[in-house]
């Protein structure tokens, strides 16, 4: 289905785990997890660790990750369709330490009667953690899918001084 147009790629240590980020000409345009969902699979994109863009990128999570970055300041390459893009670019306005749910991100891109429609757009976010699909939360703020996993979701959310309701 995706195909993408990610020309270099590495791969990136975190606390949570491996990431892959990928970039093509225009930009960075790929972050995932290795086992999350909806993970495009082998890239056919060289591996390059000298690519300044992805060294720059590997840089900004470093940083986020030691909770010294609030925003990432990254040229995005983001393929989607045009309503994946608009709800892609609602998650870039939620600011860290803060949460919306799915609802309020719907009516915050001019979608209030497309929740399900949203909610698909945020789980097919090509860009983990950079752009903050991990701020998003069900109705009562419940921690609802993360394609990366609930734990990432809650270690990220954690990590961002957002504090997370344990069920009783």
């Amino acid at each position: 289905m995706n195909t993408s147009h990610h020309s270099k790629q590495r791969q990136v240590l975190t606390p949570l785990g491996e990431l892959t980020v990928a970039r093509s000409a225009q930009g960075l345009s790929g972050i995932w997890f290795a086992e999350q969902k909806h993970h495009p699979g082998v890239l056919q994109a060289e591996v390059d660790e000298r690519d300044p863009l992805l060294n720059e990128a590997a840089r900004q999570l470093g940083e986020y990750f030691a909770g010294q970055r609030k925003r990432f300041d990254l040229p995005l390459a983001l393929e989607g369709t045009t309503f994946q893009q608009a709800v892609w670019a609602g998650l870039l306005k939620i600011p860290c330490g803060t949460t919306l749910s799915y609802g309020e991100l719907a009516e915050a891109v001019h979608a209030p009667s497309a929740v399900r429609a949203v909610g698909a757009a945020v789980g097919r976010n090509p860009l983990s953690i950079v752009v903050p699909c991990h701020r998003v939360l069900g109705r009562d703020g419940d921690l609802t899918g993360y394609a990366g996993g609930l734990d990432r979701k809650t270690a990220l959310l954690e990590l961002e001084g957002v504090l997370i309701q344990a069920d009783a």
